[in-house]
């Protein structure tokens, strides 16, 4: 009797990872004094506008305070006014270019369009940069987009006046926290540093070793814009950094005390006790002589955790460290004329400066002639949207506009209910008052999401304008579709690099730079600063390059497809760091340094590993024999790069 074929059931239709990835909530924790700025700074301008009977110059300084809240994203106080400040003084002229040229069909859409590709060449330049050039196209395209009150400088007046009352507001507590930020975030690199020797032996250690990264260049990044000015002259700074720059020792250490741990067994809980410890010193301002109750140290690595760590705990409660023999480990900043004379020539002179800026010029010159020169119902909303969705320094061009789509649509759902249900009026400050306390809050959980937040808010500044209720909603759901398929287009589909993605050639000059970091931890010269320096710089390109990587994970195949087959490779050569330093490690604290010939062909290994990711567009494996001493200290590095050399088969081509 023939046996009976159930049948098949019913295939499920889902949707794919990298088109869902952003529109699942991050799990970041809500910044509510953020949210409490935030509230207060686009209601209050609203109430005094109305209460003045000059409703139109409320919404202008509540639109200029949503510029504030969008960029108040640093810690410090010092870069808050760099990071609030300078974009408003970018938005300021791009408002005032978009209101000269407002009804002027062709020449609004030239004007607009070198804006445009301004504000795309210096988005290159960094983060407040970036955030500088958001706002000059984005203000020029309300500007050039809404009726503004005349006379012509009263719009730049009042949108300046928003974001200077957002800086106010931020700035309130810089007497009582004047280095509260600094000093937070070196205890958090303590804190982070325990939580690594915690997770030493384990599969978390690599997870925890990305955290301790992270937090070391966001406190260097801190402390170092503040030493700029400040070195030598503040006592608070010098003893910060002297406590910063211990603990690149520790973090050092950690390699080698996870390839202890791995063999021997996890580290006693003292070591992260006492690393805690140092946290709270830092963090409560402690001085005196440190109190440490360690273990004796046999092994080499225990010797290297061990000095690391005494050295820090004496440090960490010295009172007042000489301010002359304090030095960064990432090398002094540049003078103010050099730093500008290099920005000017990369921005110039830099394919990827050009690119970006012709990507994003060609994009709002077809949104600019498309509700400039054709005869149908569609507002500023379009190129706006351009705007947002083509700013791929803050992700994926193709999922922020999948996400913006989403996200416009859940937002225009409460905008329409906003607008149906309250009275226009005083009911409007109350409302702002919830919806703008939703925009921090929001954008800690994602970019679509932060639209949605985003969305109503602009509405409803936009209906004090120009009073058209209602009627506003389904027009801007069009306008926003169209937006995001004109970014698509113009800005990704055409353009080859958007499908040929040069993640591969960030990845081999990773390889390379590591290449180079051993040869710098085993060269004839001992220069203990440099190789600290050297592991710092490639640490942080490493953590740009797994952006890099995670962002493009979110691409459609095949430049998606490629980044999932490529990762593994970039794990990899994060390991054959953490193994070298470790080896090196072990050489400072008595074990046998290696044979010369055996750190020569590790160094040919990965040169050669550098030059096959460059030439090819897929993973090829590559068996590769490395000599040496099974029981040096070079063992565990050899077995790393004979594992990255191989990491991907013939199966993921």
């Amino acid at each position: 009797m023939p046996s009976r074929v159930r049948p098949a059931g019913p295939t499920r239709l889902t949707p794919p990872a990298w088109l869902t990835a952003g529109l699942r909530p991050d799990s970041a924790p809500i910044p509510w004094a953020a949210v409490a700025r935030a509230a207060v700074a686009l209601s209050a301008p609203l109430a005094l506008g109305l209460a003045l009977g000059r409703p139109a110059y409320g919404a202008l300084v509540s639109m200029g305070a949503l510029s504030g809240v969008i960029g108040d994203t640093a810690d410090a106080y010092r870069m808050r006014i760099f990071n609030i400040a300078v974009p408003q003084l970018f938005g300021a002229v791009g408002v005032t270019l978009g209101t000269l040229v407002f009804g002027h069909g062709w020449v609004a859409v030239a004007v607009l369009t070198l804006v445009a590709l301004v504000s795309g060449m210096i988005s290159s330049i960094g983060a407040v940069a970036s955030v500088s050039g958001l706002l000059l196209l984005l203000n020029a395209v309300v500007g050039a987009g809404l009726p503004m009150p005349d006379p012509w400088w009263t719009a730049p007046l009042l949108l300046t006046l928003g974001g200077l009352f957002v800086l106010v507001l931020t700035l309130l507590g810089w007497p009582l926290r004047r280095t509260a930020p600094e000093r937070s975030a070196v205890a958090a690199t303590y804190r982070s540093v325990a939580e690594l020797y915690e997770a030493t032996g384990t599969a978390a250690y690599e997870e925890r070793r990305q955290a301790v990264t992270a937090t070391l260049n966001q406190s260097y990044d801190l402390v170092l814009a503040r030493r700029a000015r400040e070195h030598g002259r503040s006592p608070a700074l010098v003893r910060l950094l002297a406590q910063l720059n211990v603990a690149v020792p520790l973090v050092e250490a950690a390699p080698a005390a996870h390839l202890r741990a791995r063999l021997f067994g996890p580290l006693p809980a003292s070591i992260p006790e006492a690393v805690r410890d140092l946290a709270t010193a830092v963090e409560e301002g402690r001085t005196g002589e440190p109190v440490l109750d360690l273990p004796t140290p046999e092994r080499p690595a225990e010797k290297a955790v061990d000095h690391a760590l005494r050295y820090a705990a004496a440090v960490v409660h010295q009172a007042d460290p000489d301010p002359h023999n304090v030095d960064d480990r990432l090398g002094r900043p540049a003078a103010l004329r050099v730093r500008v004379r290099r920005t000017t020539r990369a921005v110039l002179f830099s394919e990827a400066s050009w690119r970006y800026g012709l990507r994003l010029a060609l994009c709002i010159g077809l949104a600019q002639a498309l509700v400039s020169l054709i005869a149908v119902p569609r507002s500023y909303w379009v190129a706006l949207t351009v705007t947002f969705v083509m700013k791929p320094d803050f992700g994926s061009v193709f999922s922020r506009a999948v996400l913006r789509a989403f996200g416009t649509a859940a937002g225009l759902l409460l905008a329409a209910l906003v607008l149906a249900e309250v009275p226009r009026g005083w009911w409007d400050v109350p409302v702002m008052c919830v919806l703008a306390a939703l925009i921090p809050a929001f954008s800690a959980k994602g970019y679509a999401f932060q639209t949605a937040a985003i969305t109503p808010v602009i509405l409803l500044l936009s209906d004090t304008l120009n009073q058209q209720g209602f009627d506003l909603v389904m027009p801007r759901l069009y306008d926003s579709l169209i937006g995001c398929a004109i970014a698509l287009v113009a800005g990704y589909l055409l353009w080859p690099e958007s499908w040929h993605s040069r993640i591969g050639d960030r990845l081999a000059d990773a390889v390379a730079d590591t290449s180079a970091y051993v040869r710098c931890a085993f060269g004839a010269a001992e220069d203990q600063d440099a190789r600290m320096r050297a592991r710092r710089k490639l640490y942080r390109d490493l953590s740009t390059v797994r952006s890099e990587f995670q962002r493009a994970l979110t691409e459609p195949p095949p430049t998606g497809t490629r980044a999932a087959a490529w990762w593994p490779l970039v794990v990899a050569v994060e390991r054959i760091v953490d193994a070298t330093t470790a080896a090196r490690l072990r050489v400072d604290h008595g074990a046998p340094g290696p044979d010369p010939a055996e750190v020569a062909a590790v160094e040919r290994e990965l040169r050669e590993l550098a030059e096959g990711i460059r030439a090819s567009d897929t993973l090829v494996e590559v068996r590769s024999e490395l000599p040496g001493d099974e029981n040096g200290v070079l063992a565990p590095l050899r077995q790393e790069v004979s594992a990255a050399r191989a990491i991907a088969g013939p199966d993921l081509r």
